[in-house]
């Protein structure tokens, strides 16, 4: 079983360059079987839910080929059939395949997808959407098996602007007949991310970005390129390490706009922050002020962030207030932290944060990916030795997190026990 160890407490001096990011790179691999050829998928983030999908592809017979941080996914002896249970557990995002091979052969047979435990995430808007569109979707347990005669564009419109929904129907409504039209669409920048991406094989998408996506379908997708933008979600999460200890701490390879949300957080936080072009500088302060925040879709202060922020509100002036909006399951980190020092009530949808408050390592639990970062942050900011358990939630969503803090300064290890 791994563990992640850290004596806390030590300066964040240095740069640490983002990795492409995990919430783009899981929707463009499924993606990808869209094409009738062959597609390279550049700045691929090194971590295991890619591993996962990799053998997803491979299992249906596409060829592979990895080179560093590249994908290379040759699609000429792809064949269609049942997703079994025990890959498409391994990862929320195995939903993808859903739109994708629906889209390519107006057929799939799939699992229900596993991920993270933090709240209900049901997928019935994913399903609605293929139902407008003129499919079928039959329910067997946990199994889905959804086809159509013909798919056909359709208005189609979102009761809660899921990135998921969004996504798999822009996969499923690409070689569909005629024009789709997602309304409340999602705004994330990993959407933008994907239509480019089907753009660039042959797709006629307009709006991605915005909450109205036009899709005009087509009968073929060619070869195709694209690049993985940078993490918004991994950046954010070493800017609040940086507000904890950094001395000039350098965050490299962002979108400044993308974290934007955060970035006017901090700044009303009273943290020192510089923002360049593609990079920001951020330092520690003992002077952070209270702050309140409600978590949103995109532009709005992502749940992603919401965890890892937590950490830091311990350490603010007075009483600081965090609604999570999203999921309901998603204060876990909540009892640990308390376990370490803070002092923070559950309200509902809501916790109050009574701060400043120091940290004391202890032995801890990742529940889950961003609950696992919140524990990471607070392992760097306590005094002591914090033992982090059942950290495969964390390596699967951070690229290289052990060596990107060490080389910055912070004594963290991971060891095998």
């Amino acid at each position: 079983m791994k563990k992640i160890k850290i004596n806390g407490g030590k300066e964040l001096k240095g740069s640490i360059k983002i990795s492409g990011a995990k919430n783009s790179a899981v929707a463009l691999v499924p993606a990808s079987l869209l094409s009738d050829g062959v597609v390279t998928i550049d700045n691929i983030p090194n971590i295991s839910d890619i591993d996962a999908l990799n053998e997803i592809l491979e299992y249906l017979g596409a060829k592979v080929t990895r080179e560093k941080d590249k994908m290379i996914i040759d699609q000429k002896n792809l064949e269609n059939k049942e997703i079994p249970e025990s890959k498409a557990k391994k990862l929320r995002a195995s939903y993808y395949f859903m739109g994708a091979l629906l889209g390519k052969y107006k057929r799939v047979e799939i699992y229900f997808p596993g991920g993270c435990s933090i709240g209900a995430r049901p997928i019935n808007l994913h399903l609605k959407g293929f139902e407008a569109l003129g499919a079928n979707v039959i329910e067997n347990g946990n199994k889905y098996i959804i086809e159509a005669e013909e798919l056909k564009g359709n208005n189609i419109y979102l009761d809660v602007p899921s990135v998921g929904a969004t996504v798999n129907i822009m996969l499923a409504a690409v070689k569909a007949k005629g024009l789709t039209i997602i309304e409340n669409a999602a705004k994330e920048p990993e959407i933008v991310n994907v239509a480019t991406f089907l753009n660039n094989m042959g797709a006629k998408i307009t709006g991605a970005g915005t909450s109205e996506i036009r899709i005009k379908g087509v009968n073929k997708l060619g070869n195709g390129f694209t690049e993985v933008i940078p993490d918004r979600i991994e950046a954010g999460t070493y800017v609040i390490a940086g507000a904890l200890l950094g001395n000039n701490l350098k965050i490299e390879n962002i979108i400044p706009d993308h974290i934007e949300s955060l970035t006017l957080k901090l700044k009303e936080m009273n943290v020192p922050l510089e923002i360049h072009d593609d990079y920001l500088i951020i330092s520690k302060t003992d002077k952070m002020k209270k702050v309140n925040i409600k978590t949103q879709g995109y532009p709005g202060f992502p749940t992603d962030l919401q965890q890892p922020m937590t950490t830091l509100l311990v350490g603010c002036n007075g009483t600081s207030t965090l609604e999570e909006t999203i999921y309901e399951n998603r204060f876990q980190n909540v009892p640990f932290l308390n376990e370490m020092g803070a002092d923070i009530i559950i309200d509902k949808r809501k916790i109050h944060i009574n701060g400043p408050k120091q940290l004391v390592g202890k032995e801890v639990i990742a529940t889950d990916l961003r609950a696992g970062a919140c524990l990471v942050l607070a392992g760097l900011k306590a005094s002591g030795t914090t033992v982090i358990k059942d950290v495969e939630h964390i390596l699967r969503g951070y690229e290289n997190i052990i060596e990107k803090l060490k080389n910055v300064g912070a004594d963290i290890v991971l060891v095998d026990e």
